[in-house]
């Protein structure tokens, strides 16, 4: 016997097996019987075609060989989300007395109790009503069910996953929510959904909502600023992987957003950046993989803040294409940054010491104070921003800089180049004359230093060598040996021993001083204690 299609299956959601796709023909396709449905597959791998069989196109896919047919029977239209509930939190019917009846022994007889399934519904409704947080993550879930039905059995759900089910639109998400009053976090994400293309009234069923995330829906920016004005309260929106290249201002919607995640989305250019400059809350914006080349602030120059991002703490643009220094000295001009991640850019290799090069970005943004993950303690930045002032040096006096205050005048090409030079000058002083000379090229060869290190007090534990950046300071030597010798960074003692020191020890006495201020060289030994 034939499977029964919905009246509604066109443009529908189903599944076959572990594939899910989109309905978009039924009907026959002559010259084989019976009902066919069309379908666009999420995976164009699962598919055969574009639509078109034997000459004649039946339906258009993206992919030219996105599609394929296949009979009703073998597509699981989903169910409803109680329905989902109920089986993922083992609350379904067929864990009901069956029959209705139950029998019992009470002191030696059998006593038959009439009406069980009444009590076991009443046991069940209050089990459902204790659920706070619910996932339904791939169980199906392609409508809202009866009218109601959701608030009467689940009155206090405050949290829903509803990711990678067979949610054919926005509309479906709205009448599942519209019957839960206090939601405030809802996942959307890996359903390919249908969002309003033109405004939509705003209605008060995500009064509360604060988290929302829509990864992998297909959603565009315009169809989210459509949304967005039924959003009154977010303050976290999850965008990742759905092919926004372009996007608009938000005009008196999303003004309450603290984190905004365009990750995975590939952006024309920087400058669609631009466009979303002026959400007032906005404190985490996460750009991974987005394409981008290059960062810039056009309202202000060099040593002053932007009013663009007045908000923004946290910035990610790991994995992308900034090549030049250029984009790493504008986000001094954001006045609130505190955490940056920018590993994986072109920018990155252009210098092969890693330590040197977090020193040159610590010393680049002045108020920065997590770089990739890692804290920048008071010592660190202090180091940095030495080393920074006297590895440019030299270039500094070839610009045009001077010792003497009243003939300092270095170019306009340098102070962009390092629009932070000067008031590093003021900070610590120019620098002196013979920290510049003899200074090496800022390369890998000349800045590692091949230590062995020893611990003498423990002979069992093996020497190990090590090639150590000179500028790197104690405190974060300590750390290294930290995770080799699982020791505590404050209960370790270093020192040195040189050939050109024969018999003498010196004491590595001072956390914040690199390894080249106690003139250590290559072959030298650090001794560990603790």
């Amino acid at each position: 016997m034939a499977a029964a299609v919905p009246p509604d299956a066109l443009g529908r959601r189903v599944a076959c097996g572990t594939a899910c796709g989109t309905v978009r023909y039924v009907g026959s396709i002559p010259p084989a019987a019976g009902i066919w449905l069309g379908v666009e597959w999420d995976d164009p791998q699962r598919g055969k075609h574009d639509g078109t069989y034997e000459g004649t196109q039946y339906f258009k896919c993206r992919h030219p060989k996105g599609g394929s047919f296949i009979r009703p029977n073998k597509a699981n239209f989903g169910v409803d989300f109680l329905t989902a509930v109920k089986d993922r939190y083992g609350l379904s019917d067929e864990q009901d007395v069956q029959h209705g009846t139950e029998n019992t022994i009470i002191f030696g007889r059998t006593v038959k109790f009439v009406g069980m399934d009444l009590v076991a519904e009443k046991q069940r409704q209050v089990q459902l009503n204790q659920l706070v947080d619910i996932s339904v993550r791939e169980c199906a879930v392609s409508h809202a069910g009866q009218k109601e039905e959701i608030s009467r059995t689940c009155a206090n759900i405050r949290r829903i996953d509803l990711s990678k089910n067979l949610i054919p639109s926005w509309e479906t998400v709205t009448a599942i929510a519209s019957q839960v009053r206090n939601l405030e976090t809802l996942v959307v994400s890996e359903n390919k959904m249908k969002f309003p293309s033109t405004p939509t009234s705003v209605s008060s069923v995500f009064s509360k909502l604060r988290i929302l995330a829509l990864g992998q829906t297909d959603i565009t920016w315009t169809e989210v600023l459509l949304c967005a004005p039924g959003w009154p309260a977010l303050e976290e929106l999850y965008l990742k992987s759905n092919n926004i290249t372009v996007l608009e201002r938000p005009d008196n919607v999303l003004q309450t957003l603290k984190l905004l995640d365009l990750s995975d989305n590939q952006l024309l250019d920087g400058n669609q950046l631009h466009l979303i400059a002026h959400l007032p809350s906005l404190e985490h914006l996460i750009l991974t993989n987005t394409g981008i080349s290059s960062i810039h602030f056009p309202d202000v120059g060099f040593g002053c803040k932007t009013k663009m991002f007045p908000s923004l703490k946290h910035l990610a643009v790991n994995n992308n294409k900034i090549l030049q220094w250029s984009s790493i000295n504008e986000l001094d001009k954001l006045p609130s940054l505190r955490s940056l991640r920018c590993c994986n850019n072109p920018l990155t290799d252009t210098e092969k010491n890693p330590e040197t090069l977090r020193q040159i970005i610590i010393a680049k943004i002045s108020q920065l104070e997590v770089l990739n993950l890692s804290e920048i303690r008071p010592g660190e930045r202090k180091g940095a921003e030495l080393d920074y002032r006297k590895i440019f040096g030299k270039d500094w006096l070839a610009a045009g800089g001077h010792w003497n205050p009243e003939k300092n005048k270095p170019s306009e090409e340098f102070l962009a180049a390092h629009p932070r030079y000067l008031s590093l000058c003021l900070k610590y002083g120019a620098p002196e004359e013979g920290e510049l000379k003899g200074q090496q090229p800022l390369t890998l060869k000349n800045q590692l230093l091949t230590l062995t290190i020893k611990c003498p007090e423990k002979p069992e534990q093996k020497p190990v060598e090590k090639k150590l950046p000179e500028s790197m300071t104690i405190q974060r030597v300590k750390g290294l040996l930290y995770r080799l010798l699982k020791i505590p960074g404050s209960e370790l003692k270093l020192s040195y021993k040189s050939s050109k020191l024969e018999g003498k020890e010196v004491e590595l006495d001072n956390d914040l001083k690199p390894l080249q201020f106690y003139s250590i060289e290559n072959g030298d030994c650090v001794l560990v204690r603790w």
